[in-house]
Order: C-alpha cells, then sequence, then structure tokens
C-alpha cells in the first residue's frame, strides 16, 4: 500500500518512520507488551511523521501517549460494546480529543488484528478486520490531492504547505 501511495506521487521524504526502539517506547507508555507486527509496520513507515497519511488525526510514536490511551479508555463510559479487554488496548489514533482508532487488548497476540473505532458518546464499532485495512482505508488519495492543487492554482490561490508532499505530473 505505501509504495502504491508513493509511485501515485507522495514524496517518499515526506513521512518518516520509527524505530523499533521508539515503537517499544510507545508501547511501553501506554502499558502494552506487544505491538502487532502490522502495527509495527506501519509505525516503521510513518510513525514519527505521517504527513498526509492521516493528516489532522493525532498519530505516531511521539503522539500516542499513555494518557491519549487513558482517553480513549475513558471515552467508552457508557457506551455499549465487544472489546473484550479494553483496559489493554493499544490506541492507534486520537482525533480532536473525543474520536479514537484502536485495537483490542485481547488482539495483540495476532500479527493484524482488527481496528476499532471509539467514538465518545456515540459508538464503539469494529471499522476494519485489519491493520492493513485500515492503513490502505486511511492512506491519502494522491490523485485526488493533485486535482485539489490544480484547481488552486488556476484559481489563482496559493498553495498549502503539503503542496510540496505531492509531485506534480
Amino acid at each position: 500500500m505505501f509504495d502504491r501511495v508513493v509511485a501515485d506521487g507522495l514524496h517518499r521524504d515526506s513521512v518518516r518512520g520509527a524505530s523499533d526502539e521508539q515503537i517499544d517506547r510507545m508501547a511501553a507508555e501506554q502499558g502494552v507488551a506487544r505491538v502487532p507486527e502490522a502495527v509495527r509496520e506501519v509505525l516503521r513507515l510513518v510513525g514519527v511523521r505521517s504527513g498526509l497519511w492521516l493528516a489532522g488525526t493525532a498519530f505516531g510514536v511521539d503522539a500516542m501517549t499513555g494518557e491519549r490511551k487513558r482517553h480513549a479508555i475513558a471515552s467508552l463510559g457508557g457506551l455499549d460494546h465487544d472489546l473484550a479487554d479494553p483496559d489493554g488496548l493499544l490506541a492507534l489514533t486520537a482525533h480532536q480529543g473525543y474520536a479514537y482508532q484502536v485495537v483490542d487488548g485481547a488482539d495483540l497476540d495476532q500479527d493484524d488484528p482488527p481496528v476499532w473505532s471509539v467514538v465518545e458518546g456515540e459508538a464503539v464499532t469494529k471499522s476494519w478486520d485489519s491493520v492493513s485495512r485500515w492503513f490502505a482505508a486511511t492512506a491519502p488519495d494522491v490523485a485526488d490531492l493533485r486535482d485539489v492543487l490544480e484547481v488552486m492554482q488556476e484559481m489563482g490561490k496559493s498553495l498549502p504547505t503539503w503542496a510540496q508532499d505531492i509531485e506534480s505530473r
């Protein structure tokens, strides 16, 4: 998936991956003993700087702290859910302090576990059947972003800073 997005025109240097040591530090801060291999691979690709991947969402080894995990768990309060081990979950993302994407603590022994969405006060849903599908679903649509930039240029507008992350064609 990553290579396909780069081939579509995302500059490879617009993202930066995390080391296994950084990933282990994040896991320890969240109090989890194991990071599923698919999560680890995603973090190795975009875990320090995700660029247009998950733009506007807290993600990565520095952003996903123990405090954010505690907020995700607190967001479960009063909601019906099928998480088997919510206290042991691994928080992947946080969006505006009320929406989270997580891996159930009971699934951390799987190489490519499901990803759940937790929206405070609303619902908990199994949104993707694997981390791989979640990563693919959150990929930037480079062709669409390139079209946006072309329209902005035609209208004489200044290009956003993220324009440098997209190869022109």
